[in-house]
């Protein structure tokens, strides 16, 4: 008998791999491997959520108008432009679904988010990269890759896992130098993170035409990657495909209530930035005192490079933070197999990592 077959594509697909939580025989690990926020959630956020529980044989507000009303005033964004997910890999897997399918092209930047080719092979479209500079998006190379078969690009500002962005002039200059009927998808997961003053979420690129769309996170700043939300700004025209197409109630009671507290709670969304803007240069600084190059990062994570000589290579380096219950990501599926990213983690965590590293190195 013949089983049935997926679609021509899905099984080219490798399934995206989350970073690791645990280590076998270890009793208390460190787990820096998933840029989670370093401090957890808003307390605000864990009670509002708590409070939900009498209330989960409810069906969630389909629309999550209250979390989008406050999006929009924080912003000045117009509600009716708003769209939420259940993450934002939701709304960029919609996206893909919704505009691009076989024989159309996806493209994004060499070292991307490996979401975007899962997306793309998921409907049928080819996945294209284009070069970077200095682990860095290239506008130029980008461009230079559009072919009549690219339906989307897509720009991941700052880029994980490398923490490089680039300016507001070079993303506008990517949007005017694309075809009006490309669609540009800029993912601002960590956009809470940076503190450059060339630097915008693209909000202005949306507002300008009906081409562009900004997608953004709970799972970093806020730290409710468990609850799965995210959300989107875009045209007219594009909201009203996302909430065609995406499921009535994609985004649960809980994550709508812990999101929308989380977002209020200002002060402490604040203690988590002052946080970041203390350890990333902090870590960064530590790291490359040990000989090792750090990618400059504007998220709240580093890209460290490691040696080729055997022993001290990331794949060793790794190993030797394991075995110390210090987890972080091995980036060998982004093309990356000399480094390693880390997660900012609590002061304490931030300590261990570097004093596990000296030890591989000085060992």
């Amino acid at each position: 008998m013949t089983a049935p077959a997926p679609r021509p594509g899905i099984m080219d697909i490798r399934p995206y791999v989350g970073g690791e939580s645990a280590i076998e025989g270890v009793s208390r690990t460190i787990k820096l491997s998933s840029n989670e926020g370093a401090l957890g959630p808003s307390p605000k956020a864990m009670e509002a959520m708590k409070a939900m529980a009498g209330e989960i044989h409810r069906y969630p507000d389909g629309g999550a108008e209250s979390l989008r009303m406050a999006i929009g005033a924080r912003y000045g964004l117009d509600p009716a432009r708003i769209v939420c997910g259940a993450g934002s890999d939701e709304l960029l897997g919609i996206l893909c679904r919704a505009y691009s399918g076989p024989g159309d092209e996806v493209l994004y930047s060499a070292h991307g988010f490996l979401m975007y080719a899962i997306a793309a092979k998921a409907c049928g479209a080819t996945p294209v990269t284009a070069p970077e500079v200095d682990l860095t998006a290239n506008v130029d190379n980008l461009l230079k890759a559009v072919t009549p078969k690219t339906k989307i690009v897509f720009l991941a500002n700052p880029n994980n896992p490398t923490g490089t962005y680039i300016p507001a002039s070079e993303v506008a200059r990517l949007r005017a130098g694309l075809p009006p009927h490309i669609l540009l998808v800029i993912d601002a997961a960590y956009a809470e993170f940076v503190s450059r003053n060339d630097y915008t979420e693209g909000n202005e690129l949306v507002d300008a035409g009906d081409n562009t769309i900004v997608c953004r996170t709970f799972s970093k700043m806020f730290a409710l990657g468990g609850l799965r939300l995210g959300w989107a700004y875009g045209p007219e025209n594009i909201i009203g495909v996302l909430n065609r197409v995406r499921n009535p109630f994609n985004v649960g009671s809980a994550a709508l209530a812990a999101g929308l507290a989380a977002f209020e709670d200002k002060d402490y969304a604040e203690l988590c930035k002052r946080h970041n803007d203390y350890w990333l240069p902090w870590l960064s600084e530590q790291v490359t005192k040990l000989g090792l190059t750090v990618v400059p990062s504007v998220g709240n994570f580093i890209l460290v490079r490691f040696p080729a000589g055997e022993g001290k290579d990331a794949t060793a380096a790794d190993k030797f933070l394991r075995s110390k219950g210090v987890i972080v990501r091995a980036m060998g599926a982004y093309g990356l197999g000399d480094s390693l990213r880390i997660t900012i983690g609590t002061g304490e965590e931030n300590q261990i990592v570097v004093d596990t590293l000296r030890e591989f190195v000085k060992g």
